[in-house]
């Protein structure tokens, strides 16, 4: 073994522990040191990997997706590298590899799952090849930082052709994401849910891929899941969504979620239609893979969401359930999903704007607040750098909030005089210290 990369490995490792001792994540600057170090860490890291490597990108859903199919991929008997912590660019990538070998630079695993964000595909590609891409969605984003939905399908398609041999599980019923793959070159399997859930779509929300990627005219649907997502056809050159490979049937959200696909029944005590979605992608991506899942009834029983998406506390006699939402799309899906509770609730809602969750904070106006005005919300509460812009984009939907900057004032406010069921929904960089807080609460 070289020794730079016996270097990298230790040095990481020790910066790893020392950011812990101190209470910080230290993920990414143990990636960073490591790459410093050894420049060709990862590369020869994922070499080792035996059967192959998973990446996993997509606007919204990453990080669930990647960390059921972790759990998914363990419980068949497999090692495996994931970077659950969501660090997903090319140092928390590498963090993640380093962070799995022996000091001697030994990796053993039998496949990798890694969150990449879309932006860092090109960047991590070049050290790896994947076997396998499961793109989730594709959604508007941190305009500042992603520009455009085209910019961000521009990096995936060049990041694919980078990787010539790799399959692609895809949402088929996202056309923006459909489009990429079926226009990509690339082998693809799809899921989707190909049955009408909803009867009625708020006509309010935002549609990303309203007209054919492929054309240019106006895509019809025959129905929307939400956002773009559903069964859509182009009138003019034919585009239309893929056959589903993997199609989620039997929908039921009255007890947790519900669904039958490839003859199993599916059962999750989550809650969020947009989760079915998640765990969709995630069986289809190891059932692609040739893995049988037959435990994976026990990994979603056992499956406990980390890091924020959908983490549930408990604190006193108060429930607090933590969820990032960072863009329209995510917000709406979260929205749906607190107002699915019809018990009492209060509202904390974190808004930041550091230049990982963008500057931009513009997309607040193209979420659904207006729905939080119902009987049932005790209190909403505005946190975080934003607060103003938040409380002022819930004035004008005539939603009354109270202003506490702190977060931690924020929480333990509600925790004193609320009604016993709190959401806490966070944008990004507010996601690690906010969860921070309530380990210690709970504690």
């Amino acid at each position: 073994m070289k020794i730079r990369a016996a270097a990298a490995i230790i040095a990481a490792r020790v910066l790893s522990f020392l950011c812990k001792a101190a209470g910080r994540q230290g993920v990414t600057m143990a990636g960073k040191i490591a790459l410093k170090i050894d420049p060709n860490i990862l590369k020869y890291l994922a070499g080792q990997v035996r059967e192959g490597i998973f990446a996993v990108c997509g606007t919204n859903g990453k990080t669930t997706t990647n960390n059921l199919l972790c759990s998914a991929v363990e419980s068949e008997g497999k090692k495996l590298v994931c970077n659950h912590t969501g660090s997903n660019m090319l140092a928390g990538v590498a963090a993640a590899f380093v962070l799995a070998a022996r000091w001697n630079g030994k990796l053993d695993a039998d496949y990798a799952c890694i969150e990449i964000d879309e932006a860092s595909t090109v960047k991590v590609f070049p050290h790896f090849k994947p076997k396998w891409m499961v793109i989730t969605n594709l959604f508007r984003d941190q305009l500042d930082r992603y520009g455009e939905i085209d910019s961000t399908m521009k990096l995936l398609e060049q990041a694919m052709d980078m990787a010539p041999d790799m399959k692609i599980i895809v949402n088929g019923d996202d056309s923006l994401s459909a489009y990429l793959a079926l226009e990509s070159g690339h082998p693809y399997v799809t899921y989707g849910i190909s049955q009408k859930v909803f009867d009625e779509q708020d006509s309010h929300e935002i549609r990303e891929g309203r007209f054919c990627k492929r054309c240019g005219a106006r895509l019809e649907y025959d129905f929307y899941h939400y956002s773009q997502i559903g069964v859509y056809h182009c009138p003019s050159c034919g585009f239309a969504r893929p056959k589903i490979d993997f199609d989620a049937s039997g929908i039921r959200m009255e007890q947790g979620l519900e669904f039958d696909v490839e003859g199993r029944h599916i059962a999750a005590n989550y809650r969020g239609f947009y989760n079915i979605y998640n765990i969709l992608a995630a069986y289809s991506a190891a059932r692609t893979a040739g893995l049988k899942l037959d435990h994976f009834d026990r990994v979603l029983r056992d499956f406990n969401p980390q890091n924020g998406r959908n983490e549930l506390f408990q604190i006193g006699n108060t429930r607090v359930l933590l969820n990032l939402a960072k863009n329209p799309a995510g917000f709406n899906q979260n929205i749906s999903a607190v107002m699915e509770d019809t018990s009492p609730k209060d509202l904390i809602i974190v808004i930041n704007d550091n230049a990982q969750d963008g500057t931009d904070i513009s997309w607040l106006w193209d979420v659904d607040f207006d729905r939080f005005a119902a009987d049932n919300i005790h209190s909403v509460t505005v946190s975080g750098i934003r607060c103003q812009d938040m409380r002022l984009r819930l004035k004008y939907v005539d939603i009354k909030a109270d202003l506490i900057e702190d977060v931690k004032t924020a929480i333990s406010r509600r925790l004193q005089d609320g009604c016993g069921n709190l959401y806490v929904l966070v944008n990004y960089t507010a996601l690690y210290s906010t969860h921070n807080i309530l380990r210690e609460m709970e504690k």
